[in-house]
């Protein structure tokens, strides 16, 4: 596996992912990525509980700048801009910065809000992106992102890893190994954030086929980016193997096949003085004891 100059291990080929996002958006514009969508819906609710401004904010990696020009909107908001690999995700109208994924362009303390709609999984050096992050938000600034959870796309990948056991004998790496949920809530808090929150939703969506879900990641351009990925088209035998194990193992009655997306949500805080902080251990005015009752006859 190849790494960067500082010895991270680079999985996915980030150009690569540039590409196919701006071939998805050539060819299908807004209409083409269904969870992006219900992804910024979901973050849109949830800044909307959040009764406070935030006058400068910063959309990182949202491939089609949905969630950016909502945002414009908010009340309190002064400027929005956008961080993405390549000038053709960026329309006219929008404030963009093009960037390289491992290393953020954004002055220190600088952000109010910085939101990253189904990005952050792509990243090679996740725990050194949240750390700049982190670094790039001013006191009580905020992180919302979405990122898609190790259980995402299981059915694909067992299919896949099954039919290419079968007839190759071996295993070619074709679905992306994602974050695990329970590593993300350490990995914001030894990124410096406080207040850390991590919740999962998982979707279960239904296909005609292997091919019309495959169908769908192209319109995403969340198709293989892998650089340990074959660089051949995948036998037909194969693709046809791993399409009989889907329709077998994973099928409803009606003979659709399912495909789990399980979307991570993160939130945490630049540190404030003016944050709630936890108690100290011993520094409670009342112990559990006289709570709970103490039973034992004991003073």
């Amino acid at each position: 596996m190849e790494t960067d100059t500082t010895g991270v291990p680079r999985l996915f080929d980030t150009r690569l992912l540039a590409d196919r996002r701006k071939r998805a958006l050539a060819h299908h514009g807004d209409a083409g990525d269904f969870l992006l969508k219900e992804v910024t819906s979901d973050m849109l609710d949830r800044l909307s509980i959040i009764l406070r401004p935030f006058p400068v904010i910063a959309e990182l990696g949202g491939h089609t700048g949905g969630l950016a020009r909502q945002l414009k909107n908010r009340e309190g908001t002064d400027y929005v801009f956008r961080l993405e690999q390549a000038s053709t995700l960026l329309a006219k109208e929008d404030n963009g910065l093009l960037f390289d994924p491992e290393f953020l362009p954004i002055k220190p303390q600088s952000l109010n809000l910085l939101v990253s709609p189904l990005f952050l999984h792509w990243v090679n050096d996740l725990p050194g992106t949240l750390v700049q992050i982190r670094q790039s938000l001013a006191p009580d600034g905020l992180l919302l992102a979405t990122l898609l959870g190790r259980d995402s796309l299981k059915e694909l990948r067992e299919a896949f890893l099954m039919a290419d056991s079968e007839i190759t004998g071996g295993a070619s790496p074709r679905v992306a190994p994602l974050p695990d949920l329970k590593d993300m809530g350490s990995l914001l808090q030894r990124a410096g954030f406080s207040l850390p929150v991590v919740d999962h939703d998982t979707l279960t969506v239904r296909y005609s086929s292997l091919f019309s879900l495959m169908q769908d990641l192209r319109r995403m351009g969340a198709t293989n980016v892998l650089t340990d990925r074959s660089r051949h088209f995948m036998r037909r035998d194969c693709l046809m193997r791993a399409a009989k194990i889907y329709q077998d193992r994973f099928s409803d009655q009606d003979g659709r096949i399912r495909a789990t997306f399980q979307v991570v949500s993160l939130s945490g805080w630049a540190p404030d003085e003016s944050q709630q902080k936890p108690l100290k251990p011993g520094s409670a005015k009342m112990s559990l004891a006289s709570v709970l009752g103490d039973k034992s006859g004991s003073k």
